[in-house]
């Protein structure tokens, strides 16, 4: 069976971490649902939407295990491959565990992609694996509308160094390893409107593994972590929040952005996932006065394979700071701190 050539991107209606549910719609969904147990070796679960499930294997040794998958963002096949791979594998690495092991997740519209282009897809998902020394040991594929690729991926991590975000304490300063702009970057590549250069810097961004969270949850000073992906980075610093019941400050200047980020936001390239995300948790974000429309875009703009929002104790921060750069994340940066107070975050901007 063979199909004619065609973009990727024209059969997804969203793409990326782009197409996950409202964050609101999915606390209902998630909310009054039947619970089993209590299983005590359940060590994180959905109680706090964190980013894999910990499930204690005995007293020394936690088992991490995650699933993700997407619709595609881009139109080569390879490098769709690479980039759900690395999302699906994030998550292992944001509980501070190191992956052993992924299953791949396929669904493909038969008839409508060829074989090849469905091969190149798979290629790219094991490329990221051998990277980050992984084997794709299995997986199941199914017939669908849309395209989908993505990982079930298992880890492991010592007990002492599982990292969850609810986990912040006050005055823990707030790093991001990875510049904004994945979302704005998607919507220019599905309208074929993304400066020279761009792609580059949208594929190089999406495929950088996050093995340094396994790195800092041995460090003491580091008390929570999250990665940052469809519901941005106030959606994501939000759970955070929550999850301590304590205030997140957010230096609004302090944000590192993809090169091209704010150009093509002041242009319109905004995803409706971006509008999703404010309408869900915007009641509880308080902005400055005057702050530009442009700007929330690229705080609530959906990441696929985003940053790693690292909570540490301040007196570390730098010392962390400078670890996470050394380790290829060269625009990682402090952008805030955590507060006593209500569970809500504040933006900070100069005026």
């Amino acid at each position: 069976m063979s199909a004619d050539p065609v973009r990727l991107t024209s059969l997804a209606h969203g793409g990326g971490c782009g197409c996950k549910l409202d964050p609101a719609i999915l606390r209902g969904l998630l909310a009054d649902q039947p619970v089993a147990g209590p299983f005590e070796r359940l060590l994180v679960g959905n109680e706090t939407s964190d980013d894999a499930a910990i499930w204690a294997l005995d007293d020394a040794t936690c088992l991490v295990a995650t699933t993700d998958f997407f619709t595609p963002m881009v139109d080569d096949p390879h490098d769709f491959g690479r980039i759900a791979a690395t999302n699906a594998i994030s998550d292992v690495y944001a509980m501070g565990g190191r992956p052993i092991l992924a299953l791949a997740i396929l669904g493909m519209p038969l008839g409508r992609i060829a074989p090849e282009t469905v091969a190149a897809i798979l290629k790219g998902g094991a490329a990221t694996c051998a990277e980050a020394g992984i084997p794709i040991a299995g997986g199941h594929s199914i017939d669908t509308p849309e395209p989908i690729y993505g990982l079930a991926v298992i880890g492991l991590c010592p007990r002492g160094h599982v990292r969850r975000n609810a986990d912040a304490q006050a005055g823990d300063a707030l790093i991001l390893t990875k510049p904004l702009g994945v979302g704005v970057y998607a919507a220019a590549i599905k309208r074929e409107a993304l400066p020279d250069g761009g792609y580059a810097e949208f594929v190089a961004t999406t495929t950088l593994l996050n093995r340094i969270g396994a790195d800092l949850a041995a460090d003491p000073d580091v008390h929570a972590m999250t990665d940052v992906t469809g519901f941005g980075l106030l959606g994501h610093s939000l759970e955070i929040a929550r999850g301590a019941g304590l205030g997140l400050v957010i230096e609004a200047d302090a944000v590192p952005l993809l090169p091209k980020a704010e150009a093509l936001v002041r242009e319109g390239f905004v995803t409706g996932a971006s509008h999703r995300n404010w309408s869900a948790y915007g009641s509880a974000v308080d902005l400055p006065a005057g702050f530009p429309d442009w700007r929330r875009h690229l705080l609530t703009d959906p990441q696929t394979s985003g940053g790693l929002l690292v909570a540490c104790a301040p007196n570390g921060a730098a010392a962390i700071l400078a670890r996470i750069r050394a380790a290829g994340h060269p625009t990682a940066a402090i952008l805030g701190h955590v507060a006593e107070g209500p569970a809500r975050l504040r933006l900070a901007a100069r005026a």
